[in-house]
């Protein structure tokens, strides 16, 4: 019996020598009378399933539902100890653009920035002791007890104008433990409040510090008010008078011009004594305090020789506009300027 495989073509590939089938395209040529045989059948029926069919089969299975644990009622959520101590340093941040965040004292002209907790507490001490100064208590007191040679005192019971009473000590550069440190923390509140650069190492073991310690009434305690830094130099400048600068056109072109309106004369001038820092509390300012400090600073700097700045024995080192106006009081327009 003949078969008509018009469709169907023999293969022999190398795999034990059976025979495969390949099918070509179906047609609908009229030509193809004869029905497929069974073996046509068999391999038409056997194709893989159409994509769409595996689709229709995923889509058509149940989706799983998960389960949401719901807190029971009135029952608190827990929460990590970790996780309460983060949000316990978060800090809320606020942008102000209308204001400036870089505030000015009126009390103590210090700048600082406002919210920043360092800027904040600098601002706090420092404002309480310019107004106020510094607390010298029974540590300090026991210590100028053991270092005799670093501290001692000038003057006792110096009244003021308004009938406070203190005494002045004066400390050398090479004191050490807790008095220098006072003493270090309370020169760089001047130094703030001069707008003045920290004197060099050098600088300090030539110099003594005078402080002014004021009692107070009904307390065992001391108060720093004042200080004064005085060293030997070898010489300096005199001020010009303002009979001479007025005489002159241009006194830049002549004399040495130091601030505002305060002119010096080119040369030096023998002068053994310096004042290169002075402040006072601003609470104790006009009662005598800094001419105190200047005078016991002038009788003992150098010892065996009493210095009068009216002869012209000291000089102040750019003093400010309120330096001045002591410098002038208490020399008596005979103290001179001198480079730091």
């Amino acid at each position: 019996m003949s078969f008509a495989r018009s469709g169907v073509k023999r293969t022999y590939g190398s795999q034990g020598g059976r025979p495969r089938f390949a099918t070509t395209p179906y047609s609908s040529d009229a030509s193809l009378s004869s029905s497929p045989t069974s073996e046509t059948d068999s391999m038409l029926t056997k194709r893989k399933r159409p994509l769409t069919d595996h689709l229709s089969n995923v889509a058509s299975q149940p989706t799983k539902k998960i389960a949401l644990k719901r807190p029971i009622t009135g029952e608190k959520p827990k929460t990590n100890a970790r996780d309460k101590k983060k949000a316990g340093l978060l800090t809320q941040l606020h942008f102000s653009i209308d204001q400036s965040v870089l505030r000015t004292c009126s009390l103590c002209d210090l700048s600082y920035t406002r919210g920043a907790p360092d800027d904040e507490s600098l601002h706090k001490v420092h404002c309480a002791r310019v107004q106020k100064g510094m607390e010298w208590g029974r540590e300090e007191e026991k210590e100028r007890g053991r270092a005799s040679g670093d501290v001692t005192v000038v003057e006792e019971n110096v009244t003021l104008k308004r009938g406070e009473k203190g005494r002045i000590v004066a400390v050398k550069a090479s004191a050490g433990g807790k008095i220098r440190n006072k003493v270090m923390a309370y020169l760089k509140t001047a130094n703030l409040a001069l707008s003045a650069p920290d004197m060099t190492p050098e600088s300090l073991e030539l110099s003594k510090v005078y402080l002014f310690l004021l009692c107070t009434p009904g307390n065992t305690r001391e108060k720093i008010v004042g200080c004064v830094v005085a060293q030997q130099i070898s010489g300096a400048m005199q001020v010009a008078t303002q009979e001479e600068i007025s005489a002159l056109e241009n006194p830049s072109s002549s004399l040495i011009h130091v601030e505002g309106n305060l002119y010096c004369k080119p040369g030096k001038l023998p002068t053994p004594m310096g004042v290169p820092r002075l402040f006072v509390s601003s609470v104790h300012r006009r009662k005598g305090v800094a001419e105190a400090l200047l005078t016991a600073a002038a009788k003992t700097l150098i010892y065996g020789c009493e210095l009068d700045p009216v002869k012209g024995d000291a000089a102040f080192s750019q003093p400010t506009s309120m330096g001045r106006t002591v410098m002038e009081k208490w020399g008596r327009g005979a103290v001179r300027i001198y480079e730091e």
